[in-house]
């Protein structure tokens, strides 16, 4: 984590509060060493700005490593309907579904 980053992110997220890439960004920085500011910002994120499409990939696998199965499940699920229109999204997301559930046999 670069604390530098995470300070110029933080600053930037409280000018734009209602802007969804800080805090991605800042979940991001968080994924290797705090779960659970990671955990805050992709729950704000799933909850506040579902149409933020890259906070699908990403948070699933996050889950996945919590091994919070039944969450990354409705993440990946969640993701695939909503990205239906972006080929390139959509496509991933699916892909990343199926290993999970493969991986997982779930």
């Amino acid at each position: 984590m670069d604390l530098n980053r995470v300070n110029q992110l933080q600053l930037f997220l409280e000018k734009t509060p209602n802007d969804p890439f800080p805090k991605y960004a800042l979940a991001l920085e968080f994924l290797d060493s705090d779960d659970d500011k990671a955990n805050k910002f992709f729950s704000e994120l799933l909850q506040h700005h579902p149409d933020y499409l890259p906070t699908y990939y990403t948070a699933a696998h996050f889950f996945i490593d919590q091994e919070k199965f039944e969450l990354a499940k409705g993440t990946f699920e969640k993701g695939i309907e909503l990205s239906s229109s972006d080929l390139k999204t959509n496509a991933e997301l699916r892909n990343a579904y199926q290993n999970f559930l493969i991986e997982y046999e779930i």
